[in-house]
This record gives C-alpha cells, structure tokens and sequence, in this order.
C-alpha cells in the first residue's frame, strides 16, 4: 500500500471511519446486519484467520455458493491479504467447476452445502485445493468458517497494490474454453466510481443485492454501493414476489437488471399490489417494452450501458431516454476507438470493433499469454464487439465479430462454439451450427441446427437433455431444427451466415 495506491482494503479501511454505525449490509435469508465498522472489525479477523491457514499474497481464494454475508467478508478478506477471489458459476456442471478451479488453482475453496455435495468425488480431481470450508451460514460438513474468525485481534496489513490483481472472473467459453480475467483493485474501483457518478449512488440509497457476486455486474454494484457508503440489502436467489415486496419495505433504490428480471418483477407489482416506486435507478440491458413500462410505473431512470468483464462491466453508460436504442456514452475513465481489420479508426457512424483503453481495462487472462498478445495489440484492448458512434457520441451495438460470436441469453454469454461441441458428442448429429434467436423471455435464445448422420433419428428434447447433462443449463438449447443438409460453402465447409439467415428467425 504505497503512497499513491488504493484498495479494496483501503476503501474498507475508510468507510469504518465515514460511516462506521451505518448498515452496510442486511442479509434476507436470516436477517443478520452489520454496520461498515462491524464489516472492517469482520475482514480483519477472517484475513488473520486465513493467513494463519497458509493464505499469501497472490494464492487465489476459490467461493463456490451463492450469494451471503460470508461471500462478501471473503472479497474483503482477500483485498487485506493481497490474496485472489476466485468465485465460481454455481449454475455450471460438477466438470465445468473443475475446469475453472484448475485453472487458476486456489489453496482453498468455500462452498455452501449444496455444492459440497455436488463436488463430493471429485476432490482428487482438484490436486491445489488443500482444505474446503462451509460457506453461508457456515452449514456443511467442511471446515468451519467460524473457526477462521476466532483468532487474535491486530491484523497486520500486507503491502498491496492498486495493480495487483483482486479477482479472477471466468469468461464465456471462447473456442469451446473459459478464460480467466484477472481484475485488480484499480479496476474495481473504476467500476464503482463509474456506477457511483452515473447512477449518483449516495449514503442514503439501498441496493437490491440480486445478480450473484461470482458475475461482474452482481459484484460490482454491490461493491459500489459499498463504496459510496449505501446499503446492500442481500438476495442469495432471485424470486420475484420476495424482490418486489423487499423494495417496497426497505425502500430500496437500485438494482441491476438481467432479462427477464425486471419484466416479472414489475408483473409481480402489478399481481400483488405492491408500490415500487422507491425504485429510482435500474441499470442493464431490459427489453424495450420492460422499460417502458418501469419509467411508466415508478418514474425513475433507466440506465442502457456496454461493457465486459475485461473492461470492469461498464465501457459506455447513460439514460435510456437520452437515446432509446443506444448503450451510452463513454465512460469518464476510458477512452473507445472503432476501428477496421486493420485497427485503422473508422469514420463517425461507421461500424467497426469496439476497443478501450483506461484503468478499466483488466489485466488479462490468466495463464494466457498469447491471447492477452493478441487482445492487448496496438495498446488497445479489442472486446471482439461491434459498434458505431453516431454524431453525438452514443454507441450503438452492432453484434459480435465472427471470430468470437457470442449468444447472451438472459445477460450469461454463450459461446456458439462450445456447445457445439457438446452436440457433436451424440453419436446421431454429423454437424451442427448453434446460433442465437430472438426470445419473448431471455431476450436472446439459443438454437441448435442439426444434420444427422444417415439413418440416424433423434428429438429435439433428447438432444436437449444431452445437452444439459454435460454442460450448465443455461447453455443448453431451447430450440432445435433438425435439416437435411447444413448450408455450405465452396471449400465444402458450413456456411454459418447461411445458417443464420434461413434459420435465425427462431
């Protein structure tokens, strides 16, 4: 901790000062609170507790559960000892986990009961991990979590950096494999300042903690309203009537919005005859008509916005009304240039792919030096998205490049890629293309294209249900058509554009 550095730990540090009596966090599930000094008093006795189980600076920290009151005490925990939070996907398969845990692996995993079980068998698989402890609530049969916070008082600070890295988010699975970004502490601190002056998040707001905090918006606007000294009321699962009902009692003022989350919350309003007005401030990516009807019912401000993990969640930001249709503007801390195959500028309204550079950008992938090379190139770093600026500087988002083509049902991101390669693991598909289709409720939905081999039968729920054995749910298709033949190309590959314009209609 330098002269001219600042953590998540210093954030901690100063929030205990500037607003120690004050709620900082209310756990639904069971109801228990605690003030922003009681939080720091916390951290400080779980970072020695961890230090005392073999914890450095730089070992990476896995959490396998959903969102708690511990979850947030490791985030903090880790940002004193320098140490790296590795949150897991709970929705995805016992061998994606895996996959994710080898990958950066950590020294020790948190896990709520539910996913213990499910892990149970596959600790041999995990040669890194040398102990397991329960997460919420402390139930399960691993190692107790109280028994980390039963240590002295006097933690003693470790020498970090805003550079250093903070978190590790695995991305969707580009050419079927998920890669690690790694986000420093200046980083996550980029994301809440840009949340904090976009949205005026203040003291005196509450935000509905219900995206889960092993996703990049779930965690950041939690951590920004942490830092603007707010309070996270805690959802661990998203149920509609329980989140419409909790914004009505405690008042609640932001939230973050995924389809179809905000369309069945304001239905569940409309059911129950609950008042949503508190609700002043939604960010995400909701569906026009939902939008629409969320500035009719409550008058309060929706924000459209573009960004990726790798930038910090936000890249560009601003009201919906401002410009229906349009991501934003760019952020204070970043500067955006579109440019061709060349990474030459393209001209104002021209589409081109969408590259940043600032202190959102994250520090690269994992393990990865060849593609952090190639992403990073020319200085920039390249989303692999598409876009144009019209004449007053509103992104509008224009797709994906091929190379990287990308589904994002309900706001998760699917790689074409690797779900194809699970269908072709079926012993009766010879070819498939997966692309994504408009859905009345996710937004976008995915569906698969198949060829069969000759002779061969199969329905479209079998090969769902093949799907989601292997790989989360959530990738799975929800639509399936089956064809005589794949479009192709000349050279005899699969004409992909094809593909889309025959089939991509739904």
């Amino acid at each position: 901790m330098g002269l001219y550095d600042y953590t998540f730990y210093d954030l901690i540090n100063r929030n205990a000062v500037m607003h120690g009596d004050r709620m900082c966090w209310q756990e639904i599930d069971d109801g228990r609170t605690l003030t922003f000094a009681e939080y720091k008093t916390r951290v400080d006795l779980l970072a020695t507790g961890l230090r005392q189980a073999g914890i450095d600076k730089g070992d990476r920290i896995g959490v396998l559960g959903k969102n708690s009151l511990e979850f947030f005490l490791v985030y903090g925990a880790a940002a004193a000892l320098g140490a790296i939070v590795l949150p897991i996907n709970w929705r995805l398969s016992a061998d994606e986990v895996c996959y994710n845990l080898n990958d950066c692996q950590p020294k020790i995993l948190f896990a709520d009961a539910e996913y213990q079980e499910m892990m149970d068998g596959k600790r041999a698989a995990l040669p890194s991990i040398a102990a397991v402890y329960n997460l919420k609530g402390d139930l399960g049969n691993a190692g107790k979590f109280a028994a980390l916070l039963d240590v002295a008082d006097g933690f003693a600070p470790v020498e970090v950096a805003s550079t250093d890295g903070f978190v590790i988010i695995h991305t969707a699975a580009v050419a079927g494999r998920p890669r690690g970004a790694l986000l420093s502490h200046g980083n996550v601190l980029s994301a809440d300042l840009h949340f904090s002056y976009y949205m005026a998040i203040t003291p005196r707001d509450v935000h509905l903690n219900l995206l889960p905090l092993f996703h990049v918006a779930g965690l950041f606007m939690a951590t920004s309203s942490f830092h603007a000294g707010a309070m996270n009321v805690n959802m661990s699962k998203f149920e509609a009537k329980s989140a419409a009902k909790l914004i009505q009692e405690k008042k609640i003022g932001l939230m973050f919005d995924f389809p179809p989350i905000l369309d069945t919350l304001l239905k569940a309003a409309v059911d129950e005859h609950i008042d949503l007005t508190s609700l002043r401030a939604v960010v995400g990516l909701g569906t026009p008509e939902a939008i629409d009807r969320y500035h009719a019912e409550t008058h309060g401000s929706y924000y459209c916005m573009y960004g990726q993990t790798e930038t910090s969640c936000l890249t560009t930001m601003g009201k919906y009304r401002d410009r229906p249709g349009s991501a934003g503007q760019t952020v204070m801390l970043a500067d955006v240039r579109l440019v061709d195959e060349h990474d030459r500028p393209v001209p104002k309204g021209s589409v081109g792919e969408i590259t940043v550079k600032g202190p959102m950008v994250f520090k690269g992938y994992w393990g990865l030096p060849e593609d952090n090379a190639y992403t990073f190139r020319e200085g920039w770093h390249h989303t692999g998205d598409l876009g144009r600026f019209d004449a007053d500087g509103y992104l509008f988002y224009a797709g994906r490049k091929a190379e990287k083509e990308l589904i994002k049902p309900g706001g998760e991101n699917v790689y074409p890629a690797e779900v194809e390669k699970v269908i072709l693991l079926h012993p009766a598909v010879a070819k498939t293309v997966v692309i994504g289709v408009p859905d009345p409720k996710w937004k976008e939905g995915i569906k698969a294209v198949c060829q069969l081999h000759e002779g061969q039968k199969l329905t479209a729920a079998e090969l769902i249900r093949f799907v989601g054995e292997r790989i989360a749910s959530f990738k799975k298709p929800q639509y399936v058509e089956f064809v005589e033949a794949l479009p192709a190309r000349n050279d005899g590959s699969i004409d992909r554009e094809q593909v889309k314009s025959q089939y991509g209609k739904g």
